[in-house]
């Protein structure tokens, strides 16, 4: 099991808002030359500032696609062990990988600790190195015949 990254665990929206997570999609991106409102349970009105309106656009297209989310600030420190989850790589495997200095690490005492941001890109980076090794490993199959496209 994963152990949670974050302060709070990850929100999914239920089947029955899903009609209104879409609806509210399609709001949030057609108002661009408008700010939406925030309207309070007594009629008081705040404006959204644009960050927030982003943010809130992120959200609840993920939402509406049925995924899981969570907001965290960037500069979060993680454990190795959160790291590792995040990675869904073992902590050893982990450790190897701050030692060879592939993702940066602060050590506060015995303690090392992980900028979420750094563990974020680390992930983008290898991901990215993944698929265009498994685009090569596809090509050449292709190449040689030994790859059917269905």
């Amino acid at each position: 099991m994963v152990s949670p990254v974050l302060a709070r665990d990850p929100v999914a929206g239920p089947e029955d808002e899903r009609a209104v997570l879409v609806l509210l999609e399609r709001l949030l991106e057609s108002e661009h030359d408008r700010a939406p409102k925030l309207v309070g349970s007594r009629g008081e009105e705040i404006e959204l500032p644009e960050t927030v309106v982003l943010v809130l656009r992120q959200v609840v297209r993920s939402l509406a696609q049925d995924q899981a989310v969570t907001v965290v600030p960037v500069h979060k420190q993680l454990t190795t062990q959160q790291a590792a989850d995040l990675l869904n790589v073992s902590r050893p495997y982990l450790v190897q990988l701050l030692e060879a200095e592939e993702i940066p690490s602060t050590k506060t005492g015995t303690h090392r600790r992980i900028r979420l941001d750094d563990l974020l890109v680390y992930r983008q980076h290898r991901d990215e190195e993944r698929q265009a090794a498994l685009t090569r490993l596809t090509q050449m199959g292709q190449a040689t015949g030994h790859y059917l496209d269905s």
